[in-house]
């Protein structure tokens, strides 16, 4: 009897043990509330209320297992309408859940709430959230960081421990005014008055030693530090003085190892980092640098935000206190223009492209579209003097010439899903320019864009090919582009004008980078492929910020497939009305 119970009892604890690996594997359902509030905050001496989430700014960390649901229920208390994008979320049939104000939702209204529920599917490593309205996002963000399934390992040693730092940009002013008043005069937006670390602008800033952004570690540790760039409107560069990093992902999706001293960061793009310490105490402490990479025209807050690298010593005689005396060892950063820098590095970046972690990289393609984004002008209104690039224009952005235009009645995907989209959009956005021009060399005379909500329709499990060419229209300047819905493998780019001849030749469709927001290079052009096998409606834009409220910006149209599990349920009940 006796070895029967014990047979029963093991066979038990087997079933259990089985279970429980199943049931994670599976994931779980996680629940957060976010209450949309205002928040008095001092920031270079200088105290305003900005709008946070759950007093909190930066805003809270989310965190799940690839496989988890997610239950996100934003409630808003302030005056301004709301919505959060999940940033780099799949949203595989969850459409609903993406976020972006009239194009998946209408916003969140004053006294009301959403749950945004999704499940995250095929993901795991550093993406964020943030509003998608407006330039709500200037405070309105976090990290969100999806581990492995449970007993699943980094394709990496495992660190000691794992760190966000989100790169910000701080406003005296309200981000609001800031490009209300950028779109009434037609001028370029005024810069933001700071660079942050996780919120902090650091010592470099009138009187913010105090409200410096410190990272203390051990020697001989291994640490993830997972960079999250949310700036309105800045690429960064980021340094750690005397350290090497050890970049081993980037927007969620791991690439093969490489080593730099200078990581280089879009807004919207994610990149995880391995910084190993120095094997023993250095007698030093190490400045992190962050600051701008830019080669446009316009004006841009060309300051630099200082974090401090402080290694732990336990304290003896000699050395109680003895860290207030230390060095601060200071590390250099590329010229702020310094694109050959900006293209080497993003070279550097491959998929592992393994049995666990396959490219896979469509190879057959059925559509191919050719994308211009860049500035251009729009008129300045009868009787008022503009600021734009002349008195009588406004700036303008557009992608193949067509400033999108939101519509703020209902989103496109409402209008969509429920057959009256005729109403609110065509599906005749171009698939090339209209008028072709040497796109990189001498602009052509006339820069006026035309205004439209176009967008592409594209059948279930199309593969597409995307190729997208900077201009040289009111400068050169890169663009960081992200795709909602999709991630997208990068297989050639380059400078100058796109060659359909000759550079589809230099492709790699072997291990390209898997990414949701790429730079299309300063005066050159990138190539994407991805399968259309998310059925919804998808934002495309340009990540700063001022060239998504300019009308970089378009939207594809992904059909229904014909099976169940490709096609998009309807709306929830408690979706947001406009």
């Amino acid at each position: 009897m006796a070895m029967w119970g014990l047979h029963y009892l093991l066979v038990a604890f087997l079933i259990t043990i089985t279970y429980g690996i199943n049931a994670e594997s599976a994931g779980i359902t996680r629940h957060y509330t976010f209450h949309i509030q205002l928040k008095n905050i001092t920031r270079l001496c200088k105290t305003k209320s900005i709008v946070a989430v759950n007093g909190k700014f930066p805003g809270p960390k989310v965190t799940a297992r690839e496989g988890d649901n997610l239950q996100i229920k934003v409630v808003n208390h302030v005056s301004n309408n709301i919505s959060i994008h999940w940033h780099g979320i799949r949203q595989l049939r969850s459409g609903w859940a993406d976020g972006p104000s009239y194009v998946t939702q209408c916003p969140i209204q004053t006294g009301q709430s959403y749950v945004y529920n999704f499940t995250i599917i095929g993901q795991r490593g550093t993406l964020w959230w943030h509003a998608h309205i407006q330039w709500m996002r200037a405070t309105v963000y976090g990290p969100l960081i999806i581990l492995p399934k449970l007993y699943q390992h980094y394709p990496f040693p495992k660190p000691y421990k794992q760190v966000p730092i989100i790169f910000g940009e701080w406003f005296n002013a309200d981000p609001q005014a800031v490009v209300q008043q950028a779109l009434q005069t037609g001028a370029g937006p005024n810069a933001s008055d700071a660079h942050t670390f996780n919120g902090l602008p650091g010592p470099l800033y009138n009187c913010s030693t105090k409200d410096t952004y410190k990272l203390v570690v051990k020697p001989g540790k291994t640490y993830l530090l997972r960079l999250i760039n949310a700036a309105l409107d800045d690429e960064l560069f980021f340094t750690i003085a005397n350290h090497t990093l050890t970049v081993v992902e980037a927007d969620a999706s791991y690439v093969k190892p490489f080593q730099t001293n200078i990581v280089l960061l879009g807004p919207g793009q994610t990149t995880n980092v391995l910084l190993k310490t120095k094997p023993i105490y250095p007698n030093a402490t190490f400045y992190m640098l962050a600051r701008p990479y830019f080669t446009g025209q316009g004006t841009i807050d060309n300051t630099t935000v200082a974090g401090i690298l402080k290694y732990h010593h336990k304290p003896t005689s000699n050395h109680f206190n003895s860290s207030k005396n230390l060095p601060v060892i200071n590390p250099s950063l590329p010229p702020i223009n310094s694109t050959s820098y900006a293209a080497n590095f993003t070279k550097m970046f491959r998929s592992l492209a393994n049995s666990r972690f396959p490219a896979n990289v469509p190879k057959i393609v059925d559509k191919k579209f050719f994308f211009t984004v860049g500035l251009g002008t729009n008129p300045c209104p009868k009787n008022q003097t503009c600021q734009g690039p002349t008195n009588t224009t406004k700036f303008a952005a557009a992608i193949n010439n067509v400033t999108f235009i939101l519509p703020n009645t209902t989103s496109l995907l409402q209008s969509y899903f429920s057959g009256m989209s005729k109403k609110v959009f065509t599906t005749n956005f171009p698939s090339a320019p209209v008028f072709p021009f040497n796109y990189t060399g001498v602009p052509p005379n006339n820069t006026m864009v035309s205004g439209g909500t176009k967008v592409v329709v594209l059948k279930y499990n199309t593969t597409v090919e995307l190729v997208l060419q900077g201009t040289s229209i009111l400068g050169i300047e890169a663009h960081p582009i992200h795709l909602h819905g999709y991630n997208f493998y990068v297989v050639g780019q380059g400078f100058g004008n796109f060659d359909p001849t000759r550079d589809p030749k230099q492709y790699n469709l072997v291990d390209p980078v898997e990414r949701n927001t790429i730079n299309v290079p300063s005066g050159g052009w990138v190539a994407i492929r991805f399968l259309a096998d998310n059925p919804g409606v998808w934002f495309m834009h340009c990540h700063i910020e001022i060239h998504l409220s300019w009308g970089l910006t378009m939207a594809w149209v992904v059909l229904d497939g014909d099976l169940p599990n490709q096609k998009l349920p309807p709306p929830p009940s408690d979706f947001p009305t406009c």
